[in-house]
């Protein structure tokens, strides 16, 4: 058994206080003036302006996809 094996009971656990902790942070960023030698530190815009890019990345994939189905199709 390797050292990094964890119970599956703690990995829901630690999965649970990360997922829970993070979103705290990105509400605490967003609701506090959060700054760093003059910088903003707003996590939750920049959650969601990450999430607004993969949104798009993913969309532009399944039509690439898409494309490449439809041209290995028509060599049938």
């Amino acid at each position: 058994m390797p050292f990094f094996y964890m119970n599956r009971w703690v990995e829901l656990l630690l999965g649970l206080v990360i997922v829970v902790a993070m979103v705290i942070i990105g509400w605490a960023s967003a609701a506090y003036s959060w700054t760093i030698f003059g910088k903003d530190l707003n996590f939750l815009h920049a959650a969601w302006i990450f999430l607004k890019g993969a949104i798009f990345w993913l969309i532009v994939s399944i039509g690439i996809l898409l494309i490449l189905l439809g041209i290995s199709d028509l060599k049938e």
